[in-house]
């Protein structure tokens, strides 16, 4: 039995108590069937009746992961690290970028990760429609919202080429509602959760963000009004690699923007990632050479990118040297410490004097998940030349690596 006709039944053993078919309710106590499982598509980014979004500034490389991602699902193989539930029927609305801009956006994708075109035929449906395609919702001469011709030809679409899910890139492009008007913004995200529980799809809405913060998982950060955010159930953001984290990684300044990061900003309906996932852009020539342009076009995409360990090549022997070394402290008895604006009592110099290949960050970063795991204790002790209290480090000797 199906969902929906499972919920039917339900309705019907109401006795036929007035307003019943109007509110659609049902007995808790008759719903002794188990719901199905949510219908995952992709990892915990896409799923079947619900709503998606990457909130990035321009030029993060938002649309180059998204695309990535639907060509998974196209493909039926995972080429951004999300693992794939089932292939899908795809279909990707650009309200950006004309025909021939989303033509080379895909061919890069398809050229770095070696897709054929036979694997895409039937399964991935592209639009650039333009302004021509019209609005999902807009604002009438009385300022009455009203369903536009967009919505009409989306679902035709859907319906035509039994889409699984579909993308429309970027969100502020579908509308022409107030988008600092919650009410408005709201009315345009319940027609699209709609239309995905009528067809059963999964839909995308790629958002820029606001001016200001760009902290990695602020689901504050998309543009105009919040409604769009509370509607969407699996909201990420993509973040450039900051300078500290280039520091801590090893990544030179000149290379970290080619470095983003993937986190959870509000995803309710799944376990948040732990971790940010992370992604490396690669430029691709496309060759399409002319003899006007003879060096054609490089353009982005996506492949998954893990950050080196802090651990990965440091022995037990020598954790437990540099260790033994913080523990003995400094020759004049002084303790060595982890606040950060120390200079000579600093851990994390012991860390370098026995690992110079860390970063000064890496060596910090070693410092702060000991003190975090208690394997450096930071304890009261007298300083031996002025006799002042200070706080200093100690191993303990019982959590130290094996």
């Amino acid at each position: 039995m199906t969902e929906s006709a499972g919920i039917d039944r339900l309705m019907k053993t109401n006795g036929g108590n007035a307003g019943v078919a109007e509110l659609g309710d049902w007995d808790a106590g008759d719903d002794i069937e188990v719901p199905p499982p949510r219908a995952w598509l992709l990892g915990n980014v896409f799923a079947r009746r619900f709503l998606s979004s990457l909130f990035a500034e321009g030029g993060t490389g938002k649309t180059a992961l998204r695309y990535a991602q639907l060509l998974s699902l196209a493909s039926g193989r995972s080429l951004t690290g999300e693992h794939v539930f089932q292939r899908c029927r795809v279909l990707i609305v650009s309200l950006e970028d004309d025909e021939h801009e989303l033509r080379r956006r895909i061919l890069a994708a398809v050229l770095h990760h070696k897709i054929e075109r036979s694997e895409l035929r039937g399964w991935l449906f592209l639009a650039a429609p333009g302004s021509a395609a019209g609005k999902l919702m807009l604002t009438d001469a009385r300022g009455h919202l009203q369903r536009g011709t967009l919505a009409d030809k989306l679902e035709a679409t859907i319906a035509a080429r039994n889409i699984d899910v579909v993308s429309l890139d970027p969100f502020v492009k579908t509308h022409s509602v107030d988008e600092n008007s919650n009410s408005a913004i709201d009315d345009v995200a319940q027609l699209l959760t709609d239309l995905g529980a009528k067809h059963n799809i999964a839909i995308d809405i790629p958002h820029h963000t606001r001016k200001g913060s760009t902290d990695p998982g602020d689901a504050e950060r998309g543009r105009g009004a919040g409604a769009a955010k509370d509607a969407g159930r699996l909201v990420y953001t993509l973040t450039t690699m900051s300078s500290k984290e280039a520091e801590t990684f090893d990544i030179a300044e000149g290379e970290r923007r080619l470095f983003v990061r993937m986190d959870s900003a509000k995803v309710n309906i799944a376990p948040p990632m732990r971790t940010a996932k992370w992604f490396r852009l690669i430029g691709v020539d496309l060759g399409n050479q002319t003899e006007l342009y003879p060096s054609g076009d490089i353009v982005q995409t996506v492949e998954p990118w893990t950050p080196p360990s802090l651990w990965s090549d440091l022995s037990a022997e020598l954790l437990n040297t540099i260790l033994t070394d913080i523990d003995r402290g400094l020759p004049d008895g002084n303790r060595y410490t982890d606040a950060g604006n120390a200079k000579e009592r600093a851990a994390w110099r012991v860390v370098i004097k026995h690992a110079p290949h860390k970063t000064e960050e890496q060596a910090r970063g070693i410092i702060r998940i000991w003190v975090k795991n208690e394997v450096l204790e930071v304890y009261d002790y007298t300083n031996p030349v002025t006799r002042h209290q200070n706080t200093g480090l100690r191993v303990d000797d019982e959590k130290r690596p094996s």
